[in-house]
């Protein structure tokens, strides 16, 4: 009896193909840009047909492989190089005119090429990431485009920002020093905010800044030397976008309520008699006039509110005063015509004889510097 394995017929002579599903085709750059220029010509600025044409075109070409190529193409007209240069310019059958750059320059026609991005998208996963990327790329390469190119790009970029087709930090590459020169960065940010809230609205814009922790880095759209809140809001302001200034104090302003809350806390660790943190934490807020005026304001509502402490107004004033919290041109405009309704007659009175002081300590010193 024959125990081993018995042996599986072999064929000889017979070859077989290897099955291909959905194989795509192999190209080369050149073939890739080619196809997609020739299939932009033809649609011939047809929007629907050019969303038409990339959704079928995806199925044999490799968007993967050539996804920065596809997106030069769509945005800028042909293949960009480092730096932002076109490949290729001047030669017809390498570049087409219909794309984002030579498209009418309005919020109407950018948004429907926005379309045809988020319907290639939608059909090509995978090209999300790749976009994002594109256009990070096309931030640097600013100054390589015209005006007209940089404002039909930043029109571009508020739509898609507007409607979560792209992630609000891409910005970071406006805050790169080679574009923030000669205030590319920012002029380009303020057409980019002025489209991303006329898609939807300001509050879309300062919502999605602030999630993504961009919101006290606007600074950075300008020079080191120009980097404070005035020059911003001066700016932003002539250009139509004060929802942009207001929003950027505020967040300054809590960031710097933060800072306070911090030493405080750093105070208190150290184990000091509590009273001795609150004089110089006031202190630090109370650096203006202005903020010295809400102080005493505060101070009065406070009084009024509380019955017990009446009476003691014109101490508490009188005690930051000594301590260098309030100075006495603010206490002076307060009594004058800056303070509030809330038991005016009554603090008045009681800050009649130190603002008498006050002001003949005033007159004394301003007396002696003339005789001297």
């Amino acid at each position: 009896m024959n125990t081993g394995k018995q042996q599986k017929p072999v064929l000889t002579g017979q070859r077989f193909k290897t099955r291909k599903r959905d194989e795509k085709e192999k190209f080369e750059p050149t073939v890739f840009r080619d196809t997609i220029v020739s299939g932009l010509n033809e649609a011939g600025g047809d929007l629907d047909a050019v969303a038409k044409f990339l959704d079928v075109t995806g199925s044999r070409l490799d968007y993967r492989r050539y996804a920065d190529t596809l997106f030069d193409i769509l945005i800028a007209g042909s293949m960009l190089a480092p730096g932002g240069t076109r490949i290729d310019e001047g030669d017809k059958t390498k570049v087409t005119a219909y794309c984002v750059f030579t498209t009418e320059e309005s919020h109407a026609a950018l948004r429907l090429y926005a379309q045809v991005f988020n319907k290639l998208i939608r059909r090509y996963k995978y090209l999300e990431k790749a976009f994002e990327e594109e256009i990070k790329k096309l931030l640097l390469f600013l100054k390589a485009f015209s005006e007209s190119e940089q404002t039909k790009l930043a029109m571009l970029t508020g739509i898609l920002l507007a409607n979560n087709a792209l992630p609000p930090p891409i910005i970071t590459s406006l805050f790169t020093d080679s574009v923030v020169k000669e205030g590319t960065s920012a002029s380009f940010a303020v057409k980019m905010f002025k489209a991303w809230i006329a898609e939807k609205d300001a509050n879309s814009v300062t919502s999605s800044l602030r999630k993504a922790n961009l919101d006290k880095r606007l600074l950075e759209l300008f020079p080191v030397n120009k980097q404070n809140v005035e020059h911003f809001s001066k700016y932003f302001n002539e250009a139509g976008l004060k929802e942009l200034s207001d929003f950027l104090r505020i967040q300054q302003s809590l960031g710097t309520r933060k800072e306070l809350q911090k030493e405080l806390q750093e105070r208190l660790s150290q184990q000091c008699p509590i009273r001795e943190h609150y004089a110089p934490l006031l202190a630090v807020f109370s650096t203006q006039g202005q903020s010295e005026l809400v102080l005493l304001l505060k101070i009065q509502e406070y009084c009024y509110d509380n019955i017990h402490f009446m009476k003691s107004f014109s101490k508490i004033v009188v005690l930051f005063y000594k301590a260098d919290v309030l100075s006495e041109e603010a206490i002076l405009k307060w009594y004058k015509d800056a303070h509030g309704a809330k038991g005016k007659s009554v603090f008045l009175e009681q800050m009649k004889k130190f603002v008498e002081w006050l002001q003949n300590a005033e007159e004394e010193s301003e007396s002696e510097g003339e005789e001297g």
